[in-house]
């Protein structure tokens, strides 16, 4: 009978195997440095989890890796490309350039490494959304200029999704990052979440025709 069922689902495209696929998982991966990887958070409380759940709770099933690497800049997160992103992924959340900006490598090198992030995943057929960075002041207004041009240039380019500023609300405020100024808190990471999760909707739901 259940072999019937699914033959007959097969050729007439029965609602059950519709609605099973819509509720199955996406497979979506965070590339990306200790930011998203939670440096000195647990792992429950890391950008990835905290994003997971929130989905979760707005009905979008998600199975998210943290393929998040401390220190990594975005040319690390090329060359990992291949592992960090296994068969299977449906959508990739790129999270690389912050390292890059506070050690002041040429912007050059960061928009080509990100663009082949991109390129290589789009030619594997998978989503990809890129979270933007902005240069450190201390580097001047010409590397800044250079630097914040990268995201926005690539998001038009592909035509991928582009959440501005992975830190939009936490940047500087002493109240939601830890003692080094940089990395986040727990509570830091819930807004991050917070204003983000629009964004990551729309990027994700198409995905299950949603």
């Amino acid at each position: 009978m259940h072999i019937l069922v699914l033959m007959l689902g097969l050729m007439t495209g029965h609602p059950a195997l519709a609605g099973a696929e819509a509720t199955k998982p996406i497979k979506v991966v965070v590339l990306g440095d200790s930011l998203s990887a939670g440096l000195g958070l647990a792992g429950q409380e890391a950008f990835p989890a905290k994003l997971q759940k929130a989905l979760q709770d707005k009905g979008l099933p998600i199975d998210m890796t943290n393929a998040g690497v401390s220190g990594d800049t975005a040319s690390g997160g090329r060359d990992r490309l291949d592992w960090s992103v296994p068969d299977g992924t449906e959508a990739v959340i790129v999270e690389l350039g912050a390292n890059d900006a506070l050690r002041g490598i040429d912007p050059m090198l960061t928009r080509s490494a990100l663009t082949e992030i991109v390129t290589r995943l789009k030619a594997r057929k998978i989503a990809v959304m890129l979270c933007g960075m902005l240069a450190p002041p201390n580097y001047g207004s010409n590397y800044a200029a250079k630097f914040d041009a990268i995201y926005p240039d690539l998001a038009k380019r592909f035509d991928v999704p582009l959440y501005p500023f992975f830190l939009e609300g936490v940047a500087a405020d002493p109240k939601l990052n830890q003692a080094d100024g940089i990395h986040p808190t727990a509570a830091g990471v819930d807004i991050i979440v917070s204003k983000m999760l629009p964004t990551v909707e729309a990027f994700l739901r198409p995905l299950r025709g949603q």
